[in-house]
């Protein structure tokens, strides 16, 4: 019997409700191996994902986009790191989506979003998206009930019509505990090196943490679809993390099976 890929055991069902509540932060299903065995598995799997980011942007027919979405502290940067790390940066780009800008807010929630899809050939790799406006802007009472909620159905059309131009939508919720954010916050601080990344606001943004648990196991329930499926990964463990995320990403890259043009 085939072996299901790894990502099968995180992936949020496309169209049915979904309880975040279920997933433990902390869990290590499935690893390899010890830390040391999972690292070096993840290494293998990044020669590998090099070897297919390469062959993406030769073919330049297929692209693909990572959305990576997290509480704060919850790994992203970290992420971004380690499973690109060696990837052709021709064919690799990263946005992040902080606080919108004024010309941003005097259009539509998407309008800052879409020209930083991936082009033919491209990996683009989203650090925050579009769905902070269903989970901050939610949750900190920024837009109202009727105008969130009725950007659910706007997200799914948004992200299908990429599908159908030839996109690969890959969306990644790194899942990580209250208590482990707490050390996060606490290894930043004293960390001059770290330091910068902390910020008043982010004790704000904790203190509604059971908000923003609902808000994602809604935006996750509503938008997980066929086209474009979530997957929460745990991420307590780093190196659970990046190995994990790096098995889903090697496992959709290799369904798209890019290829080199025949040469003439």
């Amino acid at each position: 019997m085939a072996k299901k890929p790894v990502g099968q055991r995180w992936l949020a069902a496309p169209d049915k409700p979904f309880a975040l509540k279920k997933i433990d932060p902390g869990a290590t299903t499935g690893a390899p191996g010890n830390r040391t065995v999972t690292e070096d598995a993840t290494e293998a799997l990044r020669v590998r994902l090099v070897e297919l980011q390469e062959r993406l942007w030769a073919e330049n027919q297929q692209s693909m986009l990572l959305v990576l979405q997290a509480m704060d502290a919850g790994g992203k940067d970290g992420t971004i790191r380690k499973v690109f790390s060696g990837v052709n940066p021709q064919g690799c780009r990263v946005r992040s989506f902080k606080e919108p800008s004024s010309e941003e807010l005097d259009h539509d929630f998407l309008w800052r979003v879409h020209p930083h899809a991936p082009g033919k050939g491209e990996v683009a790799i989203f650090n925050r998206s579009h769905y902070e406006a269903v989970l901050v802007e939610r949750v900190l009472d920024l837009a109202p009930k009727k105008t969130w909620k009725a950007r659910y159905p706007i997200i799914r059309d948004f992200e299908r019509g990429l599908a159908a131009s030839g996109t690969r939508i890959v969306k990644v919720m790194l899942h990580i505990s209250k208590d482990e954010q707490a050390e996060r916050f606490s290894a930043r601080l004293e960390d001059p090196a770290k330091r910068w990344k902390y910020n008043d606001g982010d004790e704000t943004m904790r203190a509604r943490w059971d908000d923003f648990m609902a808000a994602y196991a809604d935006a996750i329930s509503e938008t997980s679809i066929p086209e474009a499926p979530w997957y929460v990964v745990p991420a307590d463990h780093k190196w659970y993390r990046n190995w994990v995320v790096m098995s889903v990403l090697v496992d959709s890259l290799e369904q798209m099976n890019p290829q080199y043009p025949s040469s003439d």
